[in-house]
């Protein structure tokens, strides 16, 4: 099997490891005396709908909406799947979450609100607090994505800002609560994952504040004043750990990026391969940890230390990049130029980073592919591989290559996946 090709079937194996349809039948809960309420978002949130309804028991009673990326859905009979905008919210999703906080608030104790919750949902759920209007919230959003905070610093602002994120949803349900749920972020705590519509909050609107001065965020003044007021008043709050709001909450994280390496871990394997996990934490710019990773590869490839050729780096987690020019791409294409660069033709090594949702980005690519020629074919072609870096340009260098890894929407979400070979 040649290089490119063992790493695009690594990445196959990677995404069947976290496959809502394989994942979520051995993770139901029983029915309850009453009805079944299914709530959900993200870019997995269809294929888990679709994983319950053909695994409920068919004489039970269960209803739903779940929300999804534009492009995911899958057919479903009794849930019912509403697409939107994603990262930016949209009405789309304003009026289905809207449409599922009326749903949940109708149930009693003998009911059960069954949450489907992955990577994406943060946006997907965007009814915001009263008093913010929808544009605020999308262009608070957009500044967000764009200044390098990380996912964990964006979902405190979300959360603050929404009617049914960082444990609002729970605390407006009377029913028990069990929520199944697909890591896209590192440390797989539920309260960051979809912003956690049902997981206590620890954070604050004083951090908000904290948050939005130390990233420059713009606000509209109307809005600033509703989270300086809200910040004064802890009754405004989101759900803290320890409240009764939980009593009856169960969140079960069940598939994450650390599952996904193991199993491209044992893929390597049967190919002689030695596989060196470098964590599914990796977190920080994207091109400086993509220097990091070409470092470790170049001592590999030349000195065989810490370990002897052919070896494949593995990675997960979600890097950043803090975007200063025009150009077109996500973490991963960044990730990836970085490391053109920083290896600068280097025999032997290989590598691919992607995205295991699909999406790299904004783009259509999950991310790319590079080889030890390049660097070559890019000079042919005229392409100037550190001008397009500092122009946050990796998509039209690797499509000027034919080099773009994509999947289509994969309806799972575990962070990302990298794979350097060292041959």
């Amino acid at each position: 099997m040649n290089p490119r090709e063992l790493l695009r079937n690594s990445f196959q194996v990677a995404l069947a490891a976290a496959d809502p349809l394989q994942i979520v039948p051995s993770h139901l809960p029983k029915p309850p005396k009453g009805k079944t309420l299914v709530v959900g978002a993200g870019k997995a949130a269809a294929a888990m709908a679709h994983a319950v309804e053909t695994h409920w028991p068919p004489d039970a009673q269960l209803s739903g909406i779940v929300i999804t990326r534009y492009g995911h859905s899958l057919p479903t009979d009794k849930i019912e799947v509403i697409e939107a905008g994603h990262p930016l919210p949209d009405q789309h999703g304003e009026l289905a979450t809207r449409t599922m906080l009326e749903k949940v608030q109708t149930l009693n104790t003998d009911d059960l609100l069954l949450g489907l919750f992955s990577g994406g949902g943060s946006s997907l759920l965007s009814l915001p607090i009263a008093g913010v209007p929808m544009e605020a919230l999308k262009d608070i959003s957009r500044q967000l994505l764009l200044s390098g905070a990380s996912i964990q610093e964006i979902n405190t602002v979300r959360k603050h800002l929404s009617a049914v994120l960082g444990g609002r949803l729970a605390a407006a349900c009377r029913a028990p609560i069990h929520c199944l749920i697909i890591s896209d972020v590192t440390g797989d705590d539920p309260t960051h994952i979809a912003s956690g519509p049902c997981a206590p909050d620890p954070t604050t609107y004083a951090d908000v504040l904290v948050l939005l001065k130390q990233h420059a965020i713009k606000v509209a003044p109307n809005v600033l004043a509703i989270l300086q007021e809200k910040s004064q008043h802890t009754e405004d709050e989101t759900p803290k750990p320890g409240d009764a709001v939980f009593r009856n909450v169960q969140n079960h994280v069940i598939a994450t990026a650390r599952q996904s390496l193991t199993a491209a871990d044992h893929f390597f394997r049967t190919y002689n391969i030695t596989p060196l996990v470098l964590g599914d934490t990796v977190t920080g710019e994207a091109r400086e940890v993509a220097k990091v990773y070409a470092a470790l590869a170049r001592e590999i490839h030349r000195y065989g230390q810490p370990f002897k050729p052919p070896v494949a780096l593995i990675s997960g987690g979600e890097t950043t990049v803090s975007v200063k020019g025009r150009g077109r791409g996500g973490r991963n294409s960044e990730f990836l130029l970085s490391l053109t660069v920083a290896l600068d033709g280097l025999e032997g090594i290989y590598a691919l980073a992607c995205d295991t949702d699909g999406i790299d980005g904004t783009e259509h690519n999950a991310g790319a592919i590079m080889a030890p020629d390049t660097l070559t074919r890019a000079q042919q072609l005229g392409l100037n591989p550190a001008a397009l870096l500092n122009d946050n340009d990796g998509y039209t260098f690797f499509e000027q290559l034919n080099d773009l890894v994509i999947t289509g929407p994969t309806r799972t979400n575990v962070n990302d996946y990298r794979a350097i070979l060292v041959l």
